[in-house]
């Protein structure tokens, strides 16, 4: 599709390294929804990376690392920062043809050595999940990095670095968060001292914030305000629609974000109006009924933009590449629309419809139990915790405080 481009196309085609790859890389991008702009404009810097890559003693595609390539980017970032962005869409199109490893760069300095290292070891020993490797990686990191600060040795650590570490970092953490980066750093001293590359008996002397269950209260808005969200999110764009109904599930139904954009074509049973989802953290099947509202909402959005084969979830990005839309995604589009709704929101997140969502049902009489099983708690103490919020229900049985009624009582 150069062609269509470009009216003398030999000048890519032609190209040592990339020449081969220049026509199926550009109808990647065409295939990824960039428009006809970003495609001239990433096609026209193959040459620069090209040459780039020459210079670096590359002789074909086969040579080509993501060390390679990051070098390149980093090259280009000097010289000419806006058109770097070329080669990082170009390294995505070789992983997704198989020409290049799918993964990260290799660790370079011994402390990136080491967190992959311990990276792995929570993986295939340890058996986390992604989310929970990432979590670990990052407090290694940060605290690897505080040690370079302050010219320390891992065989030199001693509890008053930790405290150290703990008291700087407690200036920018909350105290649950603060909780989360020193139990990773139990682990990873732990794991450090396995083999004696960190001095034994430092966790013991780690200690936690406090966390007391149900000290805060759930983030709910109330339910007019819920509604004036949705009412104030602007419908006449493929991205408002999107996003109307993305918020519509989660205050309809009380689901996950994570839930919500892992919605396919295959879970809706229009014809028997359901709706079928995975719930993340039981794993079981819920099936719900697909009210008219999210139906027309749902409708709506894959009319203005259908998903293109071979992609069969409801939400995607709607900005080249076209892929899954991430759950962080959804938080910053939540931030988005409560900004410019002009509402007085101070929830920080679309979690906060979820728990609206608890309190609306219980202040209309809708029984724990039905709750929680559309909320996906596997304990009734899960949802229990929505009933501190039924303020106008805990008013109508409250006990009579003793001192007033003896003094009643004297009055007589």
């Amino acid at each position: 599709m150069l062609h269509t481009l470009f009216p003398k196309v030999h000048r890519f085609l032609s190209l040592p390294i990339l020449g081969p790859l220049a026509d199926g890389f550009d109808n990647w991008l065409a295939s990824n929804g960039y428009s006809q702009h970003s495609r001239r404009y990433s096609t026209y810097m193959l040459p620069h990376v090209d040459a780039d890559l020459r210079r670096r003693g590359v002789k074909k595609v086969a040579d080509l690392t993501h060390q390679l390539l990051h070098d390149c980017w980093r090259s280009l970032l000097k010289t000419n920062p806006s058109h770097a962005g070329t080669i990082r869409t170009l390294e995505r199109y070789l992983v997704a043809n198989k020409w290049l490893a799918h993964g990260q760069l290799a660790p370079t300095s011994p402390a990136s050595c080491l967190v992959e290292e311990y990276a792995n070891y929570l993986r295939e020993v340890r058996g986390l999940a992604s989310r929970s490797v990432s979590h670990h990686r990052y407090t290694a990191q940060c605290f690897l990095r505080y040690l370079d600060e302050e010219g320390v040795t891992l065989s030199n650590i001693h509890v008053t670095q930790i405290e150290s570490y703990a008291t700087k970092a407690g200036k920018r953490l909350s105290r649950a968060s603060l909780q989360n980066a020193l139990s990773g750093l139990r682990g990873f001293l732990g794991f450090l001292a396995l083999d004696g590359r960190a001095p034994n008996g430092l966790t013991s002397q780690i200690e936690t914030p406090r966390l007391y269950r149900l000290e805060q209260l759930p983030r709910a808005i109330p339910w007019i305000t819920v509604r004036a969200l949705l009412r104030s999110i602007d419908r006449t764009s493929a991205m408002g629609l999107r996003d109307y109904a993305i918020f519509l599930l989660i205050a309809t139904y009380g689901l996950r974000v994570s839930e919500v954009v892992a919605i396919t074509l295959d879970d809706i049973r229009w014809r028997q109006g359901r709706l079928q989802i995975r719930q993340s953290k039981t794993s079981s099947l819920l099936e719900l009924p697909l009210t008219n509202e999210v139906s027309f909402a749902i409708t709506k959005h894959l009319k203005r933009t259908p998903p293109p084969s071979p992609h069969r979830r409801i939400f995607l990005r709607m900005r080249a590449p076209i892929g899954a839309l991430k759950r962080t995604a959804i938080g910053r589009a939540f931030h988005s629309v409560v900004r410019k709704s002009g509402l007085s929101i101070s929830c920080q997140g679309p979690h906060c419809l979820r728990h609206s969502l608890a309190v609306h049902l219980l202040q209309n009489g809708i029984p724990l139990k039905t709750i929680g099983d559309i909320l996906g708690h596997r304990s009734a103490t899960s949802t229990a915790t929505y009933l501190r919020l039924a303020t106008e229900d805990l008013r109508e049985v409250p006990l009579p405080i003793p001192g007033k009624l003896h003094a009643k009582e004297g009055q007589r």
